[in-house]
């Protein structure tokens, strides 16, 4: 069976053509991440937007938690895919949500992070359409020791290079194994963790936990729970003394 071709097409979404493949590979993942993500959703009502849903792998993890997902992508592919596991999808740009304010009790970013070129615009989107005290969860790669800028051992260790602090779209790295799914998608976005975390608190949202989830002795996933929280200004960095 030949490979799946690498999406190089700058016009389309970056799984495009490769939606069926991705969704074969992802399935371990989702399994392996389910009960962590269960625990962080924790039990809930109302409607959840699932962003980046891809596939809708999460769906029915989202359902059991007493949640209706409501899925965005951009990848009409992918989309293809998510209606088999729901009616309830619509293709859009996680940073430009085609939502009202307030429309949401729940969101939920799964493993989007590194697929996303501006964390801070999806932050905003996601505090503009939750309803005030609406919960926002993350759940995806740990930016200190999963990415481009790391390099797995043999041993179990990992090796952080100093390009780190580079945020940006790394379009390759040398430890990367040929034919992955970085490849396929020309690489991913790397954003440190400081960033990530100020991009969640200066959209206006409260964080309330942190999780390294997983046994791993390493941590790969990082995951957060926040609150939309109308009472407190958005953050804006450090206050000069």
């Amino acid at each position: 069976m030949n490979d799946p071709p690498v999406n190089n097409d700058r016009g389309r979404a970056r799984y495009d053509g490769i939606a069926a493949w991705y969704d074969g590979i992802a399935q371990g993942s989702m399994v392996e991440s389910e009960q962590a993500l269960t625990d962080l959703l924790g039990p809930g009502t109302g409607l959840c937007l699932d962003l980046g849903c891809g596939t809708g792998l999460y769906f029915d993890t989202i359902r059991r938690t007493g949640r209706t997902p409501i899925g965005v992508d951009v990848s009409s592919d992918q989309l293809g895919l998510a209606r088999q596991r729901s009616a309830f999808v619509v293709q859009g740009d996680a940073s430009r949500l085609p939502f009202a304010n307030d429309t949401f009790q729940t969101a939920a970013a799964i493993w989007i992070s590194t697929d996303v070129d501006d964390f801070g615009a999806v932050g905003r989107e996601v505090a503009r359409t939750l309803q005030p005290g609406g919960l926002f969860v993350l759940f995806g790669v740990h930016p200190c020791f999963n990415g481009p800028c790391v390099e797995s051992r043999e041993d179990g260790a990992r090796v952080v290079h100093p390009t780190y602090r580079v945020s940006a779209r790394h379009h390759i790295a040398r430890w990367w194994g040929r034919g992955g799914i970085r490849e396929r998608v020309g690489g991913m976005w790397h954003i440190p963790l400081g960033e990530l975390l100020n991009a969640i608190i200066d959209a206006g949202l409260r964080i309330a936990y942190v999780a390294e989830p997983r046994e791993d002795p390493i941590p790969a996933v990082l995951a957060l729970r926040a609150y939309k929280d109308t009472t407190c200004h958005q953050g804006s960095g450090p206050r000069q003394r």
